[in-house]
C-alpha cells in the first residue's frame, strides 16, 4: 500500500512548512514522550498488518519467481489500482498478516529506491483511529495527517478502502509509517472477497485477508525489523505509543515495540542501511526438519518447530 507516499508530495506542499514550524516547536516535548518515558495508553488500538520494503533487483527477481514461496506462503504477485496509482508487489499473506515487497525501480523516484520501505498498523474496531488520532495529540503530534485511500477493481469506480493517520505529512526519508482502520464500503463491496463481520464494528485484519493461508505453510509474521534513518524513526514512534504497544529504547538507537503478537524492531541507521532486515513468521503447523532456501541475497530458515526466519542481506555496492 504504497501509492499514498507519491500523493503526499503534492498534496502537503503548502502544509509541510506549517508542520515542520510546530514540530520544531514542540519537538523538544515530543520527542522526551515518545521515547517511552511517558505513560502508556490502557488499551491497545493498533496491531502489525503489513510491512513492505524495496529489495535490490536480484533478490526481487527470486522472490517473484521463487516455487518454494509458493508452498511456503499463500504467495501472490498482484497488481493494484489505488488513489489514482497502480503498482504491482509480491505478497505473502498469512491469517491476519501479510508482507508486500518491490524490487528497486519498480516504483517510481525516491519510492523505488533500494531500502524505501514502510509499515501499517490497523484497527480491529471501528472508530478507534478517532481514539489514536486524540492519542497522538496527548502525545505531542500537533497536527496528525489524515488520508482516506481508495480503490479501483478495474471499471474506474473508486471504492472507499481505509483510512490512515499519519504523525507527520512530511515527506519521508526511508520509512513510512501509518495507522489505518478498514472502510465499512469495502467489507461491503462483494468484490472485496472479504469475509463477514465476526462481531458489530469488525473492521479486522482477519475479515480482510483470505483463508487461502490454511493450505500452506505460513500462519502469520510475528516480528520484523527495519533500519530506519532518524526523523522516521521519530514519526514511528508516537503511533506505536498510542497504538498501545509497549516500546522499549536500544541501547545506541532504535526501538523494540511488543504488543498484538508482532514484535517490531526499529534500528537507528543512516539512509544507506535502512531497509528491511528480518521477518520471523509462525507456522500452521510445526516441522520436524530445518529446511534454508536461499532467495536472491536472503536467506529463508524454515525450522524446526513451528517457526521460520527471512532474512535479507545488504546488495554490493
Amino acid at each position: 500500500m504504497i501509492v499514498y507516499r507519491a500523493l503526499r508530495r503534492v498534496a502537503v506542499l503548502a502544509a509541510a512548512v506549517t508542520v515542520a514550524i510546530a514540530g520544531a516547536m514542540a519537538g523538544g516535548a515530543s520527542a522526551a514522550r515518545a521515547d517511552g518515558s511517558g505513560p502508556q495508553p490502557e488499551r491497545q488500538l493498533l496491531f502489525y498488518n503489513h510491512a513492505y520494503s524495496v529489495l535490490d533487483r536480484e533478490t526481487a527477481d527470486a522472490v517473484e519467481h521463487s516455487e518454494y514461496l509458493r508452498t511456503f506462503a499463500n504467495f501472490e504477485v498482484r497488481t493494484t489500482t489505488g488513489g489514482g496509482m497502480t503498482w504491482t508487489g509480491r505478497y505473502l499473506k498469512g491469517r491476519e498478516t501479510y508482507l508486500e515487497l518491490f524490487g528497486t525501480g519498480d516504483l517510481p523516484g525516491q519510492d523505488g529506491e533500494f531500502g524505501s520501505a514502510g509499515m501499517g498498523v490497523s484497527t480491529e474496531r471501528a472508530g478507534d483511529l478517532a481514539t489514536v488520532t486524540e492519542r497522538l495529540k496527548a502525545l505531542g503530534v500537533a497536527e496528525p495527517f489524515p488520508y482516506r485511500q481508495t480503490r479501483d477493481f478495474g471499471d474506474g469506480v473508486k471504492v472507499p478502502w481505509f483510512d490512515t493517520v499519519r504523525a507527520s505529512g512530511a515527506q519521508y526519508d526511508a520509512f513510512d509509517p501509518w495507522a489505518m482502520e478498514y472502510l465499512p464500503e469495502y467489507f461491503a463491496d462483494p468484490r472485496s472477497k472479504t469475509e463477514p463481520e465476526s462481531f458489530p464494528g469488525d473492521v479486522g485484519r482477519e475479515r480482510y485477508l483470505p483463508d487461502d493461508y490454511r493450505d500452506h505453510l505460513m500462519r502469520d509474521v510475528t516480528a520484523v525489523r527495519f533500519g530506519v534513518p532518524a526523523r522516521d524513526l521519530a514519526n514511528a514512534l508516537p503511533l506505536l505509543r498510542a497504538g498501545g504497544f509497549a516500546v522499549q529504547s536500544l541501547p545506541g538507537g532504535g526501538v523494540v515495540a511488543a504488543g498484538g503478537g508482532t514484535r517490531i524492531r526499529l534500528d537507528s541507521v543512516p539512509r544507506e542501511q535502512a531497509g528491511l532486515k528480518q521477518v520471523r513468521f509462525a507456522l500452521n503447523r510445526p516441522v520436524a526438519y530445518r529446511h534454508e532456501e536461499r532467495i536472491g541475497r536472503s536467506t529463508l530458515v524454515v525450522g524446526p518447530g513451528a517457526h521460520a526466519v527471512w532474512s535479507f542481506d545488504a546488495p554490493v555496492r
